[in-house]
């Protein structure tokens, strides 16, 4: 299946945030997380950055009209003054929004989207239009990081969304970090602690393998497969899946189910690789 990528950012664009799973970015105890991350956007990268009529309502209201926030989607693809799309946050259920998705318009709205996690639904329906997408940063999650934005995930998202370069090789990030520090106001100027990074680890494979990227959260995808949206056996030929769970961390024996079903189906025979980030829980 061939896709099409949509025209890089340039500073100065308009790009809408939306919420497509969790509202949370509307709840009052929250907003100043989602305007920290807008002010990133604008300052950091010379975005404009729209809100769509339904990205603030809050959680309650996110959460019983995924109508409404396919219509902030499909609102946001036909505007020709928007050029690109930034999920606020994820969530556990966007699969509500299939049912409300133009495909027809997002094909001929080509333009920048990029989430994660939960956001998986919303790269698959991309897919199924016909246009690349971009699994990256969210706004709540990454681009309100505390303190600032890491160097790392700035230079990719310069790289990946401002410029029309090739990609090339991508070096593990230089550090890492698993602390949860909770979304408090004050909070706000408490940095993660951050530790070195080892790099890269190949469990199994040798060699250099190419292909078009396929795959998103692990969990989500689960959601995915029998619906309208989910690829053709032949579509993931010659591909390279990737996979990761969320920070519900499932139990490693849940994941070897999962993944036997992509067996089943054939995948795991006609792909070219696999990447995972996956975190378990851990036993003491």
């Amino acid at each position: 299946m061939k896709l099409l990528k949509p025209n890089k950012l340039n500073k100065g664009d308009k790009v809408a945030a939306v919420s497509l799973s969790w509202g949370g970015a509307g709840e009052p105890d929250l907003l100043w997380r989602y305007e920290r991350g807008k002010k990133v956007l604008e300052e950091q990268f010379g975005l404009q950055v729209i809100e769509m009529p339904h990205t603030l309502k809050g959680e309650k209201y996110v959460y019983q009209h995924p109508e409404e926030r396919a219509k902030d989607l499909m609102a946001a693809f036909a505007d020709p003054t928007v050029k690109g799309i930034f999920s606020c946050i994820g969530g556990d259920e966007s699969v509500r929004l299939l049912p409300y998705i133009d495909y027809q318009v997002i094909a001929e709205n080509p333009k920048v989207f990029i989430g994660y996690s939960d956001t998986t639904v919303t790269h698959m329906i991309c897919r199924k239009a016909g246009i690349s997408s971009f699994y990256g940063p969210s706004i709540l999650a990454e681009f309100a990081e505390n303190v600032k934005l890491f160097d790392y995930t700035a230079e990719w998202v310069q790289k990946t969304l401002f410029s029309n370069r090739i990609i090339g090789d991508i070096p593990a990030s230089p550090y890492w970090t698993s602390e949860c520090i909770p979304w408090e106001d004050g909070n706000a100027m408490k940095a993660r602690k951050l530790e070195k990074h080892g790099g890269y680890e190949v469990l199994q494979g040798t060699g250099i393998h190419s292909g078009r990227l396929i795959g998103g959260c692990i969990e989500v995808l689960e959601c995915l497969k029998g619906t309208d949206v989910w690829p053709e056996p032949q579509e993931w030929k010659n591909t390279l899946l990737f996979l990761e769970t969320s920070e519900e961390k499932p139990e490693p024996d849940l994941v070897e189910r999962w993944l036997r079903n992509y067996g089943s189906q054939g995948i795991l025979q006609n792909i070219n690789g696999q990447y995972q980030r996956i975190a378990f829980r851990q036993t003491v």
